[in-house]
């Protein structure tokens, strides 16, 4: 049986589970991997204390994510279509591990994240569905 989202652990579990599947994404492991070359030991306790920050809104995450992806995009042009696959492959891992409130918080944060990410990197409104 499922359970909510209810502290770091959980997140960790979440974080985890779904990089692993981004990792081996055909359309976004080769972004993270062969062109950000992100250093995953590194960036998973980032994205743990990034994602524990906005769900438990508890200080913990320093950083500059949107400056991040803005940069990526000047060396490999992000479309609609990466962020819409990326929220689609965040919700499936939210919903194959977690049931809840907490659970349908973080999605409708990446949901916001998302779309204010596609408009500051990409100028462009991108709108999202309530499910992907």
């Amino acid at each position: 049986m499922k359970h909510d989202i209810k502290n770091k652990q959980d997140i960790a579990l979440l974080v985890n589970t779904f990089y692993d599947t981004i990792r081996g994404d055909e359309m976004l492991g080769p972004i993270f991997n062969d062109v950000a070359k992100v250093n995953w030991e590194r960036h998973i306790p980032l994205l743990i204390e990034f994602w524990s920050t906005i769900l438990f809104s508890k200080p913990g995450y320093k950083g500059n994510p949107m400056q991040v992806h803005i940069d990526l995009n000047e060396i490999f042009p992000l479309k609609e279509e990466h962020f819409h696959h990326w929220r689609q492959l965040f919700f499936t891992t939210v919903d194959d591990l977690f049931e809840g409130p907490a659970a349908e918080h973080i999605k409708q944060r990446a949901t916001h994240i998302a779309s204010l990410m596609m408009y500051k990197v990409l100028g462009t409104a991108g709108g999202f569905n309530i499910r992907p």
